[in-house]
This record gives structure tokens, sequence and C-alpha cells, in this order.
């Protein structure tokens, strides 16, 4: 338990009475801590009050900070989206602050503030690290920098008045203990790593560039040695090439390409693929470029969207269509359409039958009212929803690894659209067309037909809107179809993923299937034959040095950077290889968003420096067994299991014993077996 300081002391009227706030504050969280749940929402009002006067005095946020854990212990959180700190987005915080509603404002305050309490260690939380904390406060401040060095816009003082100064002090104490010299370099090595695994989505990322670039554009901010390497994502967005250095605006840069040469074309097209490779992010002014090179011949159009001779070979043989996706989706609202295009083009994936003749259709798709009116919502009117929606199919067959779940619990319906744009695009294109045309997808599953449209309900209690523009429009449908599965089996015994998942995925999911979980109980069962098989299945060594043909669904046990169970979590197998160091590791896509974290014991997944491609997740193959809980095989295709090495295996299982399986143990010992 953290302990209270001393109360302010009384030398002057400002201190005297932030002292006697703080004495109503202490004296509120006791009425609620004290009072009975059905009690607590008619207590809530008077700490929340209380706490606003406190956040607007100097050093309030200090003693709330003093008091976080006595507040949330006493409910202050209860029945709300702040309850679970652990799935809280960071993105969403400006909205809160901005809020004109002042509980809202408070409530969101207190929450960081209890976070800052757990990054400090002044908290230890049952549900967030330490290092969880810091890392979600580091996105918060860097996703509201206006907060730390801009006064309250007019907009602000018409909706929230006085209340406007709340966040300004708040986020001036959080920088404070953070440090402001540590904010931007940390802001720039976060934005870094997420870029590196290439995420469809970027617009959080391209708001932190903004706020860097407006940091070291004011004279009045002292940034002293930090921000290096800021220099390379700021010019990314606003000025990549000659002509557009300066960030000039999109009619104006329009008007100087019309008077430029061949040289000099070519020079902006070198220096826009250079920074979209490099980066991942691309200019608003790029698809300006591209839009005006078609009419200027093949060559150039390769060279902006950076393309090899495969890439290249691919826009040749396609030409027609590139040129009518470039029209169609490829907008300065839209620029990432280009990045997807030229990834989807080096993919050679048009040379697949169906997928040309899908992509014709989906440049003329006729959307439903639903489709375009969610489109619009969740995305803006700035460009058509047909246009959004192909920017947003470019992108997922461009970077089927790059497709998040947002903070919604649709890991298995993520998973679904990776793996169909990286093993069977046309199939992807054939579920975007049902769902955005006729608002209904049709799947089946043992023979019987399920309609997302005749389904009860998902996984999801609500529509889910922080996803990418075909997520948006599919995912919908697909988590009414999997839990719908999930319901037709629920009078088998076993888990009901054996049925699903190859019904759900597709036809390449295996039919052999193993857990290492009794679904009734808990507990941990035949983990010594679940893991004989994993090895056996998947290990080169063990397995006749098979790759991996096809990705499979797997199932693991996500645990936080203390080793503590979080819970059960989706993924795909993607392959097994040496990494560049000589070490057997497992690569593999999480939909979560962010692939990168530290799951305690040693166990960290890395997506960078390992051999990973874009948008993968490694582990050194041990590590990835003792997280491991589902997985599917080829029941024709065992492998040796006699020959795995049981040195090995007493490894896995002390990975294991040391984190989730920790409370999972059934009596007597784990030690695996000899074997056969």
């Amino acid at each position: 338990m953290t302990t209270q300081p001393d109360q302010p002391g009384t030398g002057g009227p400002a201190e005297d009475k932030l002292a006697g706030l703080v004495a109503k504050l202490d004296e509120a969280i006791a009425l609620l801590a004290g009072a009975r749940e059905f009690a607590k929402p008619g207590k809530l009002p008077r700490v929340l009050d209380t706490a606003r006067r406190m956040l607007l005095q100097e050093g309030g946020a200090e003693a709330i900070e003093t008091r976080a854990e006595a507040l949330e212990m006493a409910g202050v959180f209860q029945g709300s989206d702040w309850a679970t700190p652990q799935f809280l987005v960071p993105s969403l915080t400006t909205q809160a602050l901005k809020s004109p509603d002042a509980n809202t404002v408070v409530i969101e305050a207190i929450s960081e503030l209890r976070l800052l309490a757990v990054a400090k260690g002044e908290y230890r939380h049952a549900q967030v690290s330490a290092e969880q904390a810091h890392h979600y406060l580091t996105q918060v401040i860097a996703l509201n920098l206006w907060l730390l060095f801009g006064a309250p816009s007019e907009a602000e003082r018409e909706t929230q008045g006085r209340l406007a100064a709340l966040p300004r002090r708040l986020f001036a104490h959080l920088a404070q203990r953070i440090g402001y010299e540590h904010i931007i370099d940390k802001l720039i090595a976060e934005i870094w790593r997420i870029l590196q695994q290439r995420p469809i989505q970027v617009e959080s990322v391209k708001l932190m560039i903004t706020q860097i670039a407006i940091c070291q554009a004011d004279p009045a901010i002292d940034l002293g040695v930090s921000g290096q390497g800021a220099d390379r994502l700021v010019s990314s967005l606003y000025g990549p090439t000659h002509a557009s250095r300066e960030d000039p605006g999109v009619d104006i840069y329009r008007d100087r390409l019309a008077g430029m040469d061949a040289t000099a074309l070519q020079a902006e097209a070198t220096g826009f693929a250079r920074a979209m490779h490099d980066t991942g992010l691309v200019s608003p002014y790029h698809p300006v470029l591209l839009r005006h090179l078609i009419e200027h011949g093949d060559q150039l159009l390769s060279e902006a969207l950076g393309l090899s001779s495969t890439g290249r070979d691919c826009l040749l043989c396609y030409r027609e269509l590139v040129h009518a996706l470039i029209r169609g989706g490829v907008h300065p609202a839209t620029p990432q359409a280009v990045y997807g295009l030229a990834l989807m083009l080096e993919r050679g994936i048009l040379y697949q039958p169906p997928v040309a003749p899908a992509m014709w259709r989906q440049l003329g798709l006729s959307l439903s009212a639903w489709s375009e009116a969610r489109l619009n919502l969740a995305c803006g009117e700035t460009v058509s929803p047909r246009a959004r929606l192909l920017e947003g199919v470019l992108c997922m067959l461009g970077l089927p690894l790059g497709v998040g779940q947002g903070n919604n619990p649709t890991c298995q319906s993520a998973r679904a659209l990776s793996m169909w744009a990286y093993n069977d695009p046309d199939y992807l294109l054939q579920m975007v067309a049902w769902a955005a045309r006729d608002d209904e997808i049709i799947m089946h599953f043992e023979g019987q037909p399920i309609s997302s449209m005749a389904s009860i309900g998902g996984v999801a209690t609500e529509l889910p809107m922080d996803l990418d523009p075909v997520s948006l429009i599919v995912v919908p449908h697909l988590d009414r179809i999997y839990a719908e599965m999930g319901r037709r089996c629920i009078d088998r015994e076993g888990d009901p993923h054996r049925w699903v998942n190859p019904e759900f995925h597709g036809w390449w999911s295996g039919r052999g299937f193993r857990i290492n979980v009794d679904v009734a109980s808990g507990k941990l069962v035949e983990l010594d034959s679940f893991l004989r098989h994993f090895y056996a299945s998947y290990h080169p060594y063990y397995n006749g040095n098979q790759p991996l043909i096809h990705p499979q669904p797997a199932g693991i046990a996500v645990t936080d950077s203390a080793a503590r169970f979080i819970g059960w979590h989706a993924i795909t197998l993607l392959r097994a290889n040496l990494d560049p160091g000589g070490e057997m590791r497992v690569y593999f896509y999480n939909p979560n968003n962010d692939s990168g974290q530290d799951w305690g014991d040693g166990v960290r997944v890395s997506t960078t420096g390992n051999g990973e491609r874009f948008g993968e997740a490694s582990l050194p193959f041990e590590q990835f067994a003792s997280r491991l809980y589902i997985f599917h095989h080829d029941p024709l295709e065992r492998g040796e299991l006699a020959q795995i090495e049981q040195d090995e295996l007493d490894r896995v299982i002390g990975y294991l014993e040391r984190s989730w399986g920790a409370d999972r143990l059934p009596p007597g010992n784990l030690q695996a077996d000899a074997g056969p």
C-alpha cells in the first residue's frame, strides 16, 4: 500500500485551500470505500467534485497521485472502462480530456495519475505492470503534447470553460514526473518501434509526428539535445522531396509538378519512394505525384512506387488495372493506399487468376447504405466511401500482417482477415464484396449455412469502430458467424476451437488438434504429449525439415511482464526458422495491434532484429512453446516424437511452471516423460 504524505503546509491561502480539499477528499474516499455496492454511485459525485477542484490547484495532481490506490480500491472506476486499465487505448484519451462533461475529464485524469503511480513503483497493480504503465503514459503524452505547450483553443473554452485548465495542469505534472527531456526521445523511439511492424492503421503515429513537428518549430520550446532522429519522420510526411520540402500545400505542389521535366520528376519519384519504404508512411503529396505520373509512362510510376523487378513486371502486366486503382483509391486523403499498392505488386498476387478480376469488381463495387454510413462515420467524408474502402483493400493485400483488432475482443476475426489476405486473397475480396454490397456473409459449418444477419450476436458487445476500412465493414459479420459456430459446439465435449477453426479460417487449418488445458477445470493436462506433438509438427529438426506450408491458427496464454496470466489469445503460426544468430525461432502473427511485448521470465517478444519480416513477431522455439495452449496439425504428418530431447522439454515446462501454469499444475509433477 502507498503511504500518504504529510498534509500540505499552511504557508499561504493557496496551500490552505488545497489542504482543506485534501481533507475533504480523504473523507469522501473513506465514505465511498465504506459504502455497499448499491450505494457507491451515490457517494461518487462528492469524490469526483472534490478531485476536480483539487486538480485545478497547484499541487493537486501530486496529492491525488499519492491517493491513486485508495481511490481505485474505494471503487472510483467501478463499472466503467477505466476499471480495466490493461485495455485502455492511448488515442482515446484526447476525446476524454476534451469532454465538456467534468466527470469524464476527472475520471480520465485520476486514471492517468493512477498509472503514473504504477509506473513509478508506488502502486503495485494486479492488472498492469510498471513497464506497461510507463509505456502507456509515454504514448498518452505524445498524443497530447499540445496540452503541454498550447493554451486552450476557442473551441475548448466554449465547451469546457475553466475545466480546460485541468488537463494542462495534469500533463504538466505527468511530464515533470516522467521528465520533459525524455518525452520526445521516447516518443521517437516508440514511433520507430511501431513503424517497424508496418501496421495498416497509422493515424495515431502520424498524429504523434505532427506534434513533434509543432514542438520543433516552436522557438519557445527548448528540447535541448532531445529529438535526435525526428527529422526523417517529420520529412517523410511533410517534405520528403525537393519540391515539397517546405510543406507548400497540395495545390501548390500540383502546380509545381506541371512545370517539371523528366529529370525533376525522376528525383521526386525516387525521393517519395525512399521515404515511404524507409518508414512505411506516405506523404499526402505522394498521391498527387502518382496521379500525375499516370500520363508520363510506367517507368516513372514504377520509380515512384519503389518497385523491384518483381513489382515492375506485375505493374507492366496489369498496367490498366494499376492505373484504375490509382485513379479510384489513391488520393491525398488516402495516402497509405500508395504503400499498399506497391507492396501488393511486390507480392505478385495479381498473377493468381481470380485476383485481378476481383480487383476490377472492387473498383466498381456498389456499397450498401449501411457500409457507406459506417465508413463516413469512422473515416470522414473527405473522399468517397468506395475510395476509402479501396485504400483499405490495397493496404490489407499489401500488408496482410498489419491487420489489427483495435480495442475489441475480435482477435479471431482479425486473424481470419490477415490469413486470407496472406494466403487466399481472392477469398478475402469475396468476403469484402459480400459484406460491403450485400450486408451479409454466409459461411458454412459442417455443411450447414450460417448467415451473419441471422446470427444472434458476436463476441463484441458493441459495434467496433477503431479499425481499418476493410475490418470496419467485414469484422461485425465475421464476429457474429464465429460466435454462432461456437454456439453450435456448446454441447460437445472439449474445446470448440477444434471444430470452429478449420471451418472458420479455411481448409488448410490442420484437422489434428492439441490442447494442454482441461476445459472444465482449467488445469494442465497431457503436457508431455502436447509438447512432443508440437515439436514433431513444427520444429524443423523433428519434422523432417518440412517448412510450414499454410499459416495455422493457434492459441497462446498471454502473460504480463511479471509472467502473470492475462488471458487467452488467437495468433497465427507462420514459420519456424533459424534466426541470424543460429537460434531456432517461431515466427507468428499477433492481431493485438502491437506485437512487441514482455511476457515475463525473460520471454520478450521480438519484432525486429531476429530475422522477422514486416508484421511478424518471434520468440525462441522453447519460449514460444511455453506460452502455447492450442495448435492444429496434420495428423498424418506426426514427425519423430521419440527423438525430442527431454532436457529441451524440461526447459519449456520450467518456463510454463514459472508463469501462467503456476496455479494450473495437476497433482504430482510435470516432469516430461522419457518418451517411447
